[in-house]
């Protein structure tokens, strides 16, 4: 998460001096502040749309679906801070420790405060803080400048730099070790900018992994852009951590809203942005679809769309080790170049070559039994190719398609506009909007039936869903010439009835068709072709 916004992210704890000569004293108020920072209500699951469209749920744009069962609100990190924060002080209220070290000790535990709280109690504190790579601050020492025998106004060498500076320019965690000011900010700096480690690091010392806490990086870092980053890698930390139970990053670009849920579940969700998604997957809202095929298909897309049609078009597979070949000459006299193959064959009949003889341009040997099975294991993955490809370009052209279309809001704007200079009122022209919105969803319904029935075995429920998708997929062609169709007076009631039916066809076949397909999932209607 990248943003412009500012927010303090500053724990008030009791700081013990770093030297006995240290100059500064943090304050004993053992709170946690946020600054001066305006936090709105987040917006609430159910509410109605506003002018905006910023809603939480309920409401619904194009290519959306209504959950209103599904309950969630949404966040800014500034609201997902103040909820850190929040669970930091419930826990304090009872374990009372510094909250640098009790955020810590969340983080080790996902934010789990129940597991926290069973854990601290079991009477074993040094293991937990051990494994937590703190100190326990009830038996935490003081530190200590080294011993030695000069006195402490004279110069000490950092064991960084091995530069000399006086004993109260020396700083360092509750293990003990210290180092000069300007290395620790160099090493924080280095950490957070360019590895992107926030709550992980650890002291600059040789095998220590006492871990930095918040206070000490925020006092020992100057650079407030550094400063910003390592507030975002906490927070984005927090949200990862709770990322598979209730919250969830908008995936749009540069969006910085957090989704929070109160069960996860795989329903669509839907951001101030505009954005809606899949809470479980990320995604764009995919239903029918299940979550598990549509990773393998993106995967699948990703590794095949490329070069699918040319290796279909210019190649075959050497029938012993299976490489794909590509013919570079006029003789059918081939020899595979795998290292480990070297099988010669024939180009024509993918039999041995040996048998052919002198027939160095011709083949007369279909038949054989070694070619035919060669044959048939090629023309296998020709068709599984071919039916690869049936799908996949039905996909990107309801994708393609999709992107069009909304791009007629524009147009639709126009036209509603020229219809109400026809003594057509505001509310009359509704329809034209109403009509782009319900063609988004059937063409983001349609691109996600085709994955779904990549991956599904023929059956009688099968022939149900495709003629379903059929009817579907027709209308839906229908309805979106009617919207691309210039609209003159003589034509305007015409096409307005006919645009009216349509879509509230298409929306009932649309029903029809994502009913029958969670029929199925309930009843284990589907089997499926494992890729």
């Amino acid at each position: 998460m990248d943003s412009d916004e500012g927010y303090n992210y500053e724990y008030d704890d009791e700081e013990e001096e770093c030297s006995e000569d240290s100059a500064e004293e943090e304050p004993e108020d053992d709170t946690l502040e946020l600054g001066e920072v305006e936090l709105v209500d987040p917006v609430v699951a159910g509410g109605e749309r506003d002018e905006c469209g910023e809603t939480g749920g309920g409401g619904h744009g194009p290519g959306e679906e209504e959950e209103e069962d599904y309950r969630f609100e949404v966040l800014t990190a500034e609201q997902i801070l103040q909820h850190m924060v929040e669970c930091i002080r419930e826990v304090n209220e009872v374990i009372q420790n510094p909250a640098t070290i009790t955020r810590i000790l969340l983080s080790h535990f996902n934010w789990d405060k129940e597991k926290l709280m069973e854990r601290y109690f079991d009477g074993n504190l040094d293991k937990l803080f051990s494994e937590c790579h703190v100190i326990n601050p009830s038996k935490k020492p003081r530190i200590r400048p080294p011993i030695n025998t000069r006195s402490s106004a004279q110069d000490m060498p950092c064991q960084i730099c091995y530069l000399n500076f006086p004993n109260s320019y020396f700083t360092g965690l509750e293990c003990g070790h210290k180092f000069c000011m300007q290395c620790w900010g160099d090493y924080l700096t280095t950490k957070i900018i360019e590895e992107g480690m926030g709550q992980t690091i650890s002291c600059p010392a040789h095998s220590c992994d006492i871990l930095v806490d918040d206070n000490t990086v925020m006092r020992l870092i100057t650079d407030s852009k550094v400063k910003l980053k390592y507030q975002h890698l906490i927070t984005n930390s927090f949200v990862e951590l709770l990322r598979l139970s209730i919250c969830t990053w908008c995936p749009a670009p540069d969006c910085h809203h957090v989704v929070k849920v109160q069960y996860p579940d795989a329903k669509p969700v839907r951001c101030k942005c505009g954005r809606q998604f899949c809470f479980n997957c990320g995604e764009n809202w995919h239903d029918p679809v299940k979550c598990k095929w549509l990773r393998k298909w993106i995967k699948k897309c990703d590794d095949d769309s490329e070069t699918s049609n040319w290796i279909a078009a210019n190649t075959k597979e050497c029938p012993k080790c299976h490489v794909t070949i590509e013919k570079d000459g006029g003789c059918n006299h081939m020899v595979c170049r795998n290292q480990n193959c070297k099988a010669e064959f024939c180009w024509v009949c993918l039999g041995p070559w040996e048998p052919h003889g002198s027939a160095w341009y011709n083949c007369n040997r279909y038949n054989e039994d070694d070619a035919k099975a060669a044959r048939d294991a090629q023309e296998r993955s020709r068709a599984a190719l071919q039916r690869y490809l049936f799908y996949c370009n039905r996909y990107m052209n309801h994708m393609q398609s999709l992107r069009f279309e909304h791009k007629l809001y524009a147009q639709v704007k126009q036209k509603m506009e020229e219809m109400q200079q026809h003594n057509m009122s505001w509310i009359e022209v509704q329809f034209l909007k109403k009509a782009v919105d319900v063609l988004c969803q059937c063409r983001s319904t349609l691109m996600f039936t085709y994955v779904f029935a990549f991956y599904l075995k023929k059956n009688n429920q099968s022939i149900i869903f495709e003629n379903n998708q059929a009817d579907l997929e027709n209308a839906t062609e229908v309805l979106s010439g009617y919207l691309e169709r210039d609209i003159s007076q003589d034509s305007l009631q015409d096409i307005k009835q006919k645009v009216q039916d349509k879509y509230r066809y298409c929306e009932s076949r649309r029903r029809v068709l994502l009913q029958h397909v969670h029929e199925g999932y309930e009843k284990d209607l589907w089997e499926y072709i494992e890729d």
